[in-house]
């Protein structure tokens, strides 16, 4: 008796472990972000949000590094030319580089974006104990 009622048990977890395991898979085929040499262009005008002036001044990375204050709203313009790891990448604007974390929500949506592309960072210095790098809430891509 004890072997029927285990063996449905046994047959539901299995399937259920079976429908997560391919809603898992199907969500990962449709991964968004940073995509290295492998970018499409062509997607980059379905940006969403507000586009429009903002009182947060656009500044240099040497700029940034060299007077910006722990928690400054800042703009960055440039390009993300390495992922580190995690939600780590390294951001260059031609005056310098800075470690920058990304959320992988932050990335647009359907936008894949490579070390090519011009971005903007919209986020905040963070100068901790790890050191100094850039905390990203928004990206948008420069056309």
């Amino acid at each position: 008796m004890t072997q029927t009622i285990q063996r449905p048990v046994f047959l539901r977890t299995l399937l259920a472990s079976a429908a997560l395991a391919g809603a898992l898979a199907a969500g990962g085929a449709a991964a968004q972000g940073y995509s290295g040499p492998s970018s499409d262009p062509a997607t980059a005008t379905q940006q969403q949000g507000y586009a429009g002036p903002s009182s947060i001044k656009v500044i240099s990375v040497k700029e940034l590094t060299a007077t910006g204050r722990d928690d400054q709203k800042a703009i960055l313009r440039g390009r993300i030319v390495s992922h580190d790891g995690d939600d780590h990448y390294t951001f260059d604007d031609g005056t310098g580089q800075i470690r920058v974390d990304i959320d992988d929500d932050d990335f647009p949506v359907g936008v894949k974006i490579d070390d090519k592309t011009q971005v903007e960072l919209h986020g905040e210095l963070d100068k901790g104990r790890r050191g100094v790098e850039f905390e990203v809430d928004e990206i948008r891509v420069i056309q």
